[in-house]
């Protein structure tokens, strides 16, 4: 683990800039227009990341050693990679790439909801790759006629019942994704978005708010009709207001910690919209620096955030000249208080077995139900090992099962309730009323804590 002196050092290098600033910027220069899928584009070039390069090597080898051979690909992780200015000959780099291409024309068409298609588009943008032309398995694939489709179908479902097919978040990728392609098609969803984002009744996450803010910036500066644009400002300038809001109340906290990548991206990219406020950047960066990430998918969006980018930057990147900025990468350490390594641990783990209790209600759906029971795990285990447990104890009532996912294993069925996309139903897991801000595979309960999962609706 890398020592408290130098762990002390990044986050006062962090804190240490004003709040006028641009916390985590990159370096810039600007090159001449490049010809790119049929465009002239200025393109910028990533030199140097005002965010302690250490740092950021060290998220980089997480993110480079979490990519294995025939797991389905994350696309968000090439993303990322891309941003923070990976080594792109780095093998597992070419691994990466060359499964998400695959996945591509295996899936998309079929396969994917509108919001995954959007992110393989957002990544192969980000490595200079034409989203129109996916050549793998033999076969070439244009992914921007197959998101328009998946795109349409979401908002007439949002015309219709007043929800998309999927969500608000996979929507506002895919107007991202549409509009850095420079295709037709994103204007549509973006005035939906921004009217959602104004609508009084409307109760958005965090994390969603962030993402039809990096849609709704994009839109801006590519429509020229005055009302469309006064429209998107008014709906930037309300979420990102309310993100510095809540900033300053909660002492740097925006959502939960994991929201926070992406808040911080729609930040920095709309700063000409909620100026001349100022964002005290560093406060952000010491909530966010002080926390242990494990996941890969955390690490991958809150990455670009603490080298000044966002999605928004895919379509601009420069990939002719170098960017390896860890010549040395994978001979670096670990750095304390960001993330540890899968299997690896901080903090001494508690030998002592703790009890929690585990409830299962449904009160939505077919025969309602509502079990409880105790049992009895070691102080350091996690939510999906309660529910183990519980099984083990009760299989009548408590049998589940799960789906793996980028962020980890997702319940998908209690009791035999299975939920449903066509229903809009989840389990939702609460502890004292609150929601989980961690999935089970990563939660880890206290003694005498009460966990509650109730079938619910999105």
């Amino acid at each position: 683990m890398l020592g408290l002196p130098l762990a002390m050092g990044v986050l006062l290098a962090l804190v240490g800039c004003m709040a006028t600033e641009h916390c985590g910027e990159w370096e810039r220069v600007e090159t001449a227009e490049s010809l790119w899928m049929g465009h002239e584009i200025p393109v910028t070039l990533p030199l140097l990341p005002a965010a302690p390069q250490d740092l950021v090597c060290q998220l980089l080898q997480h993110l480079e050693g979490s990519i294995k051979p025939g797991e389905v690909p994350n696309p968000s992780i090439l993303l990322a990679m891309n941003l923070a200015g990976a080594n792109t000959k780095n093998p597992n780099y070419k691994l990466l790439l060359q499964e998400i291409k695959e996945e591509a024309v295996r899936r998309a068409q079929k396969a994917m909801t509108s919001g995954q298609v959007a992110l393989y588009v957002l990544a192969l943008l980000s490595s200079c790759q034409d989203p129109r032309q996916v050549h793998a398995l033999g076969q070439t694939i244009d992914l921007i006629p197959i998101l328009q489709q998946k795109t349409d179908e979401e908002m007439a479902e949002l015309e219709d019942k007043g929800h998309p097919k999927t969500t608000l978040f996979s929507m506002s990728l895919d107007a991202t994704a549409l509009c850095l392609a420079r295709a037709d098609g994103y204007r549509g969803p973006a005035v939906a978005l921004a009217k959602e984002m104004l609508s009084p009744n409307s109760h958005i996450t965090v994390d969603t708010r962030a993402v039809v803010t990096l849609a709704l910036v994009c839109a801006y500066d590519n429509v020229e009709d005055p009302e469309v644009r006064d429209l998107l400002r008014e709906a930037v300038w309300t979420v990102t207001n309310d993100f510095l809001d809540e900033q300053e109340e909660r002492k740097g906290m925006i959502g939960n910690i994991y929201s926070m990548g992406l808040a911080l991206q729609a930040l920095e990219a709309s700063r000409d919209f909620y100026a001349p406020r100022d964002w005290d950047c560093a406060q952000a960066f010491a909530v966010v620096t002080n926390h242990t990430f494990k996941l890969p998918m955390a690490i991958a969006q809150v990455l670009p955030a603490l080298v000044g980018t966002s999605y928004l930057d895919v379509a601009t990147l420069s990939c002719d000249a170098p960017t390896d900025l860890c010549p040395n990468l994978g001979r670096h350490r670990v750095p304390r208080g960001m993330m540890i390594p899968p299997g690896a641990s901080q903090i001494p783990q508690s030998s002592q077995d703790i009890t929690v209790h585990y409830s299962i209600i449904n009160k939505l759906q077919g025969t309602p139900f509502h079990y409880n029971i105790s049992v009895m795990v070691a102080g350091d285990s996690t939510l999906l090992e309660v529910l183990e447990r519980a099984e083990k104890k009760d299989p009548e009532n408590f049998s589940f099962k799960t789906e793996q996912t980028f962020w980890g294993p997702m319940v998908v069925s209690i009791h035999g309730l299975a939920a449903s996309d066509n229903d809009r139903t989840y389990w939702q897991f609460l502890s004292s009323g609150k929601p989980l801000d961690q999935g089970v595979g990563t939660y880890k309960p206290h003694s005498g804590e009460h966990i509650q999962a109730i079938f619910s609706t999105y």
